[in-house]
């Protein structure tokens, strides 16, 4: 799981900003949000420009790193603070696997390109790289010195981990085994003006047609029925079809001409769903935006029912309730800071605080 992480120098984040979900409370109520003695599920809160997105993109840096999973195509359009072409982005990740403990801390120029790179587990140093030096742990990765010397200059810049991965081989218990697994299965999603992934898959799918396709018109239509209320009644679809079409009386009808920006986003959703449960780490930015106060509650309790980590970003408070989470998974991001809610104010919360009301009345300062 994911334990700790900060950035530094990334878009509007020109100071270093720590995210640490290996610190909860011992609150004894909705226990399952928690595991492990890490943070599994939480809400991430505060106001507009305060760097909810751009705080999650710079999180799934690591899948742009390592991985060949989907990516923004514009991503280092914006990369660096302010545009200053000279800063470096520092990147720290903290992740727990059983017993081990991996830091994995890389540090990426204006263009994307990597500069300085290390990872500890249990606080002993793997590797480390940096201005042309490599040390390396050599009773566990042996090498040559010609292959040392090149991985000093690193004149291709390519990560370590991706070096010691294909050279190697590892047990499926490795570390690296273990690190390139979760980052692989991590998934960031939004739907806003356009449906943006990153990580986890690198296909494009016609939502309509997977749905068809794999038979699910009868369970997508109790999805939207069970989470939402609306009921949509679908035509029986043959397999070569390419649209869900809805029975109206004596005709028919597209169903994206009909649905609403909200239940197109909950098809978005219900893709994502169908996809998760082999996920390690989720993200959906802005879930809610067009959901609903209450749908949002409901689309909340199925995601924190899954097996892996989710969390996602909202403006909606009706969701900061101790009903659905705890004071520990719900954060508040401002000023360059992210804390949960507990970490913001002197006074002990409890089961029975209405932490919206309190949140609304000013009672936390982070």
């Amino acid at each position: 799981m994911l334990a700790k992480f900060a950035v530094k120098n990334f878009r509007g984040f020109a100071e270093r900003i720590e995210w640490d979900l290996s610190n909860p409370s011992n609150y004894s109520f909705n226990t399952y949000a928690v595991k492990n003695n890490i943070v599994h599920n939480g809400i991430i809160y505060g106001p507009n420009g305060s760097g909810k997105t751009n705080f999650s993109i710079a999180l799934f840096d690591i899948v742009n790193h390592l991985t060949q999973k989907a990516k923004k195509p514009d991503y280092y359009q914006n990369f660096v603070y302010g545009g200053e072409t000279n800063l470096i982005v520092d990147f720290e990740y903290t992740f727990k696997f059983g017993t081990q403990i991996v830091s994995y801390n890389y540090s990426k120029n204006a263009s994307g390109v990597l500069q300085k790179e290390s990872l500890f587990v249990n606080n002993s140093e793997v590797f480390s790289r940096d201005n042309n030096s490599l040390t390396l742990d050599e009773k566990q990765f042996p090498i040559n010195k010609e292959a040392k010397q090149n991985l000093q200059m690193n004149a291709n810049h390519i990560s370590i981990v991706n070096y010691l991965l294909t050279s190697y081989p590892l047990s499926k218990d490795h570390f690296l085994i273990l690190l390139r697994d979760f980052v692989n299965s991590m998934l960031w999603f939004r739907c806003l003006k356009v449906n943006e992934y990153m990580g986890f898959d690198n296909t494009s799918t016609m939502l309509d047609e997977y749905i068809i396709q794999n038979g699910l018109v009868n369970d997508f239509s109790n999805f939207l029925m069970n989470v939402s209320g609306q009921k949509f009644n679908f035509a029986p679809a043959k397999p070569t079809d390419k649209i869900l079409l809805c029975k109206i009386d004596n005709g028919v009808v597209a169903f994206d001409l009909i649905a609403s920006t909200g239940t197109q986003s909950l098809m978005l959703l219900y893709f994502w769903l169908r996809k998760m449960g082999s996920a390690s780490f989720v993200f959906i930015d802005e879930f809610d935006a067009f959901y609903h106060f209450k749908l949002a509650f409901e689309v909340c309790k199925q995601l924190f029912n899954l097996p892996c980590q989710v969390f996602t970003s909202s403006h909606n408070t009706y969701l900061m309730t101790n009903d659905l989470l705890r004071p520990d998974c719900n954060f508040i991001l401002q000023d360059n800071k992210i804390k949960p809610l507990q970490a913001c104010t002197d006074k002990e919360l409890r089961f029975g605080h209405n932490i919206e009301k309190l949140f609304r009345g000013g009672a936390f300062e982070i």
